[in-house]
């Protein structure tokens, strides 16, 4: 491997592994594709001259030394997630690096994929850049492995610079982020440090320590299959019926209709028969006494069609996920401004509203390790108009540098 690779080499390589997670599996990590490049990862960390393992569970733990006269000097983690999203497939991406010059960019004209300047207004501020797009087929996963990349390429050049000072350092590369399982094993012996990063965020300058609360919900409905011809008085069709219940739900509080700090209901999910339909859905909010009323209004829905169709039709489980991390980063803020002096320093302009989403950190900061996220130049994760540009990769690897600087 090259001594000079630059992150958005390493993004094109990383993007080659096909490395989605399976909320449905029942193993750890939930996909065995996501071990290949866990173990591509450790052996890149060993070739640099780091003290790296791949663990039973899927975790890469890396550690960089701390340079010399910063051993007494606190020192912190950067973690990023290997999996990529379930919306969208992750499997041979076909990337391509389009100089931008504005307006739409045909992703596949064949079949009529185009990100459009129009849906996607943001696409300006990337005016005269680089951008990895795919083909229109699958997600880019520079959620998150453009966070991978500049971690990566911020690690080899701290290990061959030795005039870039720095604290100790841990990496850790996690599975199963997606699927709200990335901390389920993680080994916090393996990370001695007060207090870490996530590189897990969007556009360049972007530093969040406040997420949603977020729980899961699963709707079963529960029917009765006669034939149509005679079936008056006796079918109970679960497919109405789970329409119904959706109905039952504030209508406004979607993502589509959504924005800032308002929650959701978001329904990802849906299939059914005449017999039996699930209904997932994903419950988010700032303000955790909002999501309990969340909550509670799935509830009261379950039992209103209970009531009218009779016991058991509707079988409601909810599942808490991860709170806000906001309540425990706050309690460091010294962490919040060295992440934000780094991006003043290099002329970046900070832009700190809470995460509409989760990151592993939502978890680890309430296991002891308070972890702001910090940006990876993406945009529009989880979709097929998934995109970053060479220089936010670039630009988000200094920032990793600077932070590690401020901090030695």
């Amino acid at each position: 491997m090259s001594n000079s690779m630059k992150a958005y080499e390493r993004f094109l390589d990383y993007i080659s592994f096909d490395t989605q997670s399976d909320s449905a599996s029942e193993t750890f990590p939930s996909t065995a594709k996501q071990l290949k490049l866990a173990s591509h990862l450790e052996a890149e960390l060993k070739a640099m001259g780091i003290e790296a393992e791949l663990d039973g569970n899927g975790y890469v733990y890396g550690r960089i030394p701390a340079s010399q006269g910063c051993e007494n000097k606190k020192g912190f983690a950067l973690i990023a997630h290997m999996d990529t999203a379930l919306e969208v497939s992750g499997e041979n991406v076909r990337a391509r690096i389009v100089d931008y010059k504005g307006g739409d960019i045909i992703l596949n004209e064949e079949l009529g994929i185009v990100t459009r300047l129009s849906d996607f207004p943001e696409l300006a501020e990337s005016i005269g850049e680089h951008l990895i797009v795919t083909d229109g087929t699958t997600l880019l996963g520079a959620d998150d492995k453009a966070g991978i990349a500049e971690i990566m390429t911020m690690a080899e050049r701290l290990m061959t610079d030795n005039s870039l000072p720095h604290p100790e350092i841990i990496i850790v590369f996690t599975p199963d982020e997606e699927i709200g399982n990335g901390v389920d094993r993680i080994n916090m012996e393996n990370i001695p440090v007060p207090f870490g990063y996530t590189v897990d965020g969007g556009a360049v300058g972007r530093l969040e320590y406040e997420t949603f609360n977020a729980s899961e919900a699963i709707v079963r409905v529960h029917g009765v299959s006669v034939h149509p011809g005679s079936a008056k008085n006796k079918m109970k069709n679960a497919i109405l019926i789970a329409m119904e219940y959706a109905a039952l739900l504030p209508q406004h509080e979607i993502p589509f209709c959504t924005e800032k700090r308002e929650g959701f209901y978001h329904l990802g999910e849906f299939e059914g028969t005449v017999e039996n339909a699930v209904l997932s859905y994903l419950l988010r909010d700032h303000d955790y006494e909002k999501l309990r009323e969340k909550e509670e209004m799935m509830k009261n829905a379950a039992s209103f069609i209970n009531m009218k169709y009779g016991d058991n039709t509707i079988e409601l489980s909810i599942r808490k996920m991860y709170r806000n991390m906001g309540e425990e980063v706050r309690k460091h803020p010294e962490i919040i401004k060295a992440a934000y002096d780094a991006m003043e320093e290099l002329g970046i302009s900070v832009i700190t509203e809470p995460i509409r989403g989760g990151t592993d950190g939502c978890r680890l900061s309430f296991m002891g390790l308070p972890c702001p996220n910090l940006c990876t130049g993406g945009y529009n994760a989880h979709s097929r108009h998934e995109y970053v540009s060479v220089e936010s990769l670039e630009k988000c690897t200094e920032i990793l540098i600077k932070l590690a600087e401020k901090l030695a």
